[in-house]
């Protein structure tokens, strides 16, 4: 197959509760592909049928060109998995874990001590192989858990919120490595709730109440919602009816969680008079925003995907206040 996963229609199931709705899309071999959605979207549901831990209630799926159901020793021999929680054994070294990992695969003498040093070194471990795993910090165990999903090396690495729980420094520091990764030509899939971090992605799909709404570049869907963003502040009992003076303006404005109203669209320098002209003292703040992935997320949904550890939100220098 070209393609490294091909998924078609794919619907899971817990009893009448339909988690994954029917959805549909590819990654390329190579790719650097991103799940985006909140906690609770279908990510990591979908996820776990691509790892053949879960099995799909209809659809077909391939990954590294096996089907997910009927072949799924074939699938676990192409594919490394780092799941959202932790699976280390913390009594045993660094070594040790990625020895047991190795054994597991077939991998044995100085095949095995040859994979440990070359995963260690694109995570930057090599100097604690020694130690025992509970006296690693948080962004240590979980670079070593992305060093022993690489082990086997595997044709598809699959990062399951990779950085969750994580400091800014050391969620940094993983999308360093998984950039060194794609130099080896694997194919990286990965979800995450952070824009900042899908911004890394060379595709997004962005998922919520287990449907793909988009899926395209992070430029192309930025581009999507009009050239810029403009986010204004009402008097707290005209937010309602400036809603609809908007609508019946001819834009698509939505609600904040602020209690502010974005709007986007293709040029603020005629867009700002005739919101001045239309809605007077009403106005009582006006931002122009770069559009980001949240603005996407809430074109989309009408609410925003937003977190403490997301990137600073991007203003352009002209400013607004009364």
């Amino acid at each position: 197959m070209e393609n490294a996963i091909h998924v078609e229609n794919l619907v899971k199931k817990y009893g009448n509760f339909e988690a994954v709705k029917g959805i549909s899309f590819d990654v390329r071999k190579g790719e650097l592909f991103a799940f985006l959605g909140p906690n609770g979207a279908g990510k990591s549901t979908t996820i776990n049928i691509l790892v053949t831990v879960l099995k799909p209630t209809s659809g077909i799926v391939y990954v590294a060109g096996h089907d997910v159901v009927r072949e799924k020793l074939q699938v676990r021999q192409r594919i490394g998995v780092v799941f959202q929680d932790p699976s280390l054994d913390s009594r045993l070294t660094v070594e040790d874990n990625l020895k047991i990992h190795g054994y597991v695969y077939g991998i044995y003498g100085r095949e095995l001590q040859k994979r440990m040093d070359e995963v260690l070194d694109i995570v930057e471990l090599k100097g604690v192989k020694k130690r025992l795993v509970k006296h690693l910090s948080g962004g240590m165990r979980r670079r070593l858990e992305i060093a022993r999903g690489l082990m086997h090396t595997p044709q598809v690495l699959f990062l399951d919120e990779p950085t969750t729980g994580l400091d800014p420094q050391n969620r940094a520091k993983i999308w360093d490595y998984v950039e060194n990764i794609r130099t080896t030509g694997t194919t990286v899939f990965f979800s995450t709730h952070y824009m900042d971090e899908a911004e890394y992605a060379d595709r997004v799909a962005i998922m919520d109440h287990g449907k793909i709404l988009a899926l395209d570049t992070p430029d192309a869907l930025k581009k999507g919602i009009g050239g810029n963003m403009i986010v204004i502040g009402v008097k707290k009992d005209k937010t309602d009816s400036v809603l609809e003076k908007l609508k019946q303006m001819g834009f698509t404005p939505h609600k904040a969680n602020d209690g502010k109203i974005w709007i986007p669209v293709s040029d603020t320098a005629s867009t700002i008079p005739q919101l001045f002209s239309a809605l007077g003292d009403v106005i009582t703040e006006v931002d122009i925003r770069i559009p980001t992935l949240n603005d996407v997320f809430l074109t989309l949904t009408g609410r925003e995907l937003r977190d403490d550890e997301s990137s600073p939100e991007k203003f352009v220098p002209m400013r607004f206040r009364r």
